[in-house]
């Protein structure tokens, strides 16, 4: 008898102890939201603490789970409500540290949930906020898909999302059917707006592929002793009106920022997850220690620091002018010696009404971060074409003080131009790459929406050249005969810009600013695209007028570079092997 209350003790003890780090994890979780978005120091311990909690409490869940389902009631869904929590934690962590390893590891928690069916019985428990953080999961879990571009299987996640909201709007009828039926609208929208291109395998299935950076994709480079900047700080501003998004991401936004992360690596640990996912209820990476450290765990900020492969970035969809300016003195304040700052905006632009601008800072306009639509003027402000009012608007002025530090910009706009003339009061190295103002109107409609022609040029140049010149689909191994000419493109493009004479002054010769970006394995292959955009778009027949090519400051040199005729012969060798030809102006016979 004594050893019957002995027991019912214990598993009452067990009881406690979980609900004790239950609360606790849901604390420290709700607290997430009030720490500081910006800075790296601030929010790292406190991510660290909600690591352990949540690590805790999902092996405690699996050492006692006979005692929980017995004496607690534990329920599937409470299960999978701890391992969607554990997978935003992870998602966090990605987007504050750039680490696209932790992406995978959002991903694994995340595909258990749906791998094990916690979520399966759901609606069987008359609880419409249940209901909702299975449709949160959904969307979340899309996000992440997205990222690591498993289209395949987004597909897949976005038809058992319909299914659901559909379900729990015919079951509930709530207030937010129409919220719901917005962001499956919009996630169906991103999906076709980002095939901009196919890319099909021999049975006309469309293949995935990645443009994130891999020892394969990165640019060659002449190694000289001026390349001495590293790119540390990254800030990405969506502000585009009419683009397609989802999550707060636009689709220049989403581009941009793969385009500015290596390729995520598999970790090799024997106790992956892999070896583990067949059993009933197996941690999900619980027992994986990756080599690049365990939020929480001890010495992590040293481990962190010691094998990060990306440089650290900010992510802002329409953001107010001062939060803007916020975290770009965060990014330039976290800046290392010898590093570099990276401002990427897409952005709609605000135009000046003054006929005579004496002041570059400010009279000639910028652009639009966030548009305010209620309570101006009692009206609202137009997107595309018309004023700002000031305070909606970032004006070159606005960034002439982060010019102390190394600073590379590029600017995506209809109103780009207007930023070539900041100033370097400070003699710091900065670069300015801006996007042509205008594009043919047979492509005006579709950018506006699909996303930025300049950006796919960054992104990925071989899927614009594509688009401007009507190719909606290439087989693999056309594709992959493209692709070498567009490798070959870059590595020309590399050896000239290594071998220009470095000169701020005389017209002609490289500025010494480029050659020290030019180092930088992200830099060097925004530069060598750029190259390959503007010699594309002055050759292609349907982009006439100055302001359809992009612009750099400080120029890069015309003759040595962007019109050597080895650079032109390759867009005529690779626009023949696309039989698109026709849509370059005359040049030299292609072999």
């Amino acid at each position: 008898m004594v050893k019957m209350e002995s027991t019912e003790e214990q598993d009452r003890k067990l009881v406690l102890e979980f609900i004790h780090l239950l609360e606790k994890s849901k604390q420290l979780f709700n607290g997430l939201r009030d720490l500081p978005q910006y800075g790296h120091r601030q929010w790292q311990a406190y991510f660290g603490r909600t690591f352990d909690v949540y690590t805790k409490l999902w092996k405690f869940q699996q050492q006692h789970r006979m005692v929980l389902d017995s004496k607690y009631g534990l329920k599937r869904w409470q299960i999978g409500e701890i391992a969607s929590k554990i997978g935003q934690l992870y998602y966090h962590y990605y987007l504050r540290t750039s680490e696209t390893n932790y992406l995978n590891e959002a991903y694994q928690f995340y595909a258990a949930i749906r791998g094990r069916a916690y979520y399966s019985r759901a609606i069987k428990e008359d609880r419409p906020d249940l209901m909702v953080k299975k449709l949160r999961y959904y969307a979340r879990f899309i996000v992440v898909c997205l990222l690591l571009k498993k289209m395949k299987l987004v597909r897949e996640l976005v038809t058992e999302l319909e299914k659901q909201i559909q379900e729990y709007t015919t079951t509930y009828e709530p207030e937010d059917h129409l919220e719901w039926s917005l962001v499956l609208e919009e996630i169906k929208g991103f999906i076709k707006a980002e095939a901009a291109v196919a890319v099909l395998h021999a049975d006309s299935n469309p293949i995935v592929l990645s443009h994130r950076l891999s020892p394969l994709t990165t640019p060659p480079c002449e190694r000289s002793p001026h390349m001495t900047l590293s790119l540390q700080e990254i800030l990405i501003v969506g502000s585009a009106c009419e683009q397609a998004k989802f999550s707060e991401l636009t689709m220049d936004m989403f581009r941009m920022l793969q385009t500015l992360e290596r390729e995520p690596t598999e970790t090799t640990h024997p106790m992956s997850v892999s070896h583990g996912m067949h059993g009933h209820d197996a941690s999900p990476a619980a027992s994986r220690i990756p080599p690049y450290g365990v939020p929480g765990s001890k010495g992590y900020l040293e481990n962190s620091r010691h094998y990060r492969d990306n440089p650290h970035k900010y992510l802002l969809y329409k953001p107010s002018i001062s939060q803007l300016l916020v975290f770009l003195a965060s990014g330039f304040k976290e800046l290392p010696p010898g590093g570099a700052l990276l401002l990427y905006m897409s952005a709609d632009g605000c135009f000046s009404t003054t006929k005579h601008p004496e002041d570059y800072g400010y009279e000639l306009g910028g652009l639009a971060t966030s548009v305010k639509r209620d309570g101006v003027d009692g009206g609202g402000l137009a997107c595309r074409g018309k004023s700002y009012k000031e305070t909606h608007c970032l004006y070159p002025g606005d960034l002439y003080p982060f010019t102390r530090r190394p600073m590379f910009i590029i600017i995506d706009s209809d109103n780009s131009f207007v930023f070539q003339h900041i100033p370097r009061y400070f003699g710091q190295p900065l670069v300015v790459l801006m996007s042509p103002q205008d594009v043919p109107p047979a492509f005006q409609a579709e950018v506006q929406h699909h996303g930025s022609l300049f950006t796919l040029f960054l992104h990925s140049p071989l899927t614009a050249l594509c688009y401007i010149c009507n190719v909606g689909d290439v087989p693999i191994h056309h594709w992959e005969r493209c692709q070498s000419y567009v490798d070959h493109f870059i590595t020309e493009a590399s050896r000239l810009v290594t071998r220009c004479r470095i000169d701020e002054i005389d017209q002609g010769y490289i500025d010494s600013s480029y050659v020290q970006f030019f180092g930088d394995d992200f830099l060097r292959t925004l530069i060598l695209r750029f190259v390959f955009c503007d010699v594309v778009l002055r050759l292609h027949r349907g982009f006439r007028g100055r302001h359809m090519r992009p612009r750099c400051e400080p120029p890069l040199p015309s003759n040595e570079l962007l019109e050597h005729p080895t650079l032109s012969h390759i867009i005529f060798q690779l626009a023949t092997a696309l039989d698109v030809r026709g849509h370059f102006s005359d040049g030299p016979e292609c072999d």
